[in-house]
């Protein structure tokens, strides 16, 4: 049953560490970790993010995609 929504994702996040991942973080990291993701529909340049995710945060996303097998 590991498939790894985002919904999951964020619910591992808020479990183990106390934070809700917002979307645009786990895209951000999973393309940081050259995952291949389709850019949202209202991103104005799609070369930039606007909301990265913060650097304390991203160790704390991988683990989340590791448990998912996404990386």
């Amino acid at each position: 049953m590991k498939n790894g929504t985002v919904k999951q994702i964020q619910e591992y996040t808020k479990s183990n560490y106390g934070f809700i991942a917002k979307s645009c973080w786990i895209a951000d990291v999973k393309e940081k970790c050259g995952i291949l993701v389709k850019p949202a529909w209202n991103r104005k340049d799609p070369n930039e993010r606007k909301n990265p995710c913060p650097t304390d945060k991203i160790e704390k996303v991988k683990t989340a995609l590791k448990f998912y097998n996404l990386i």
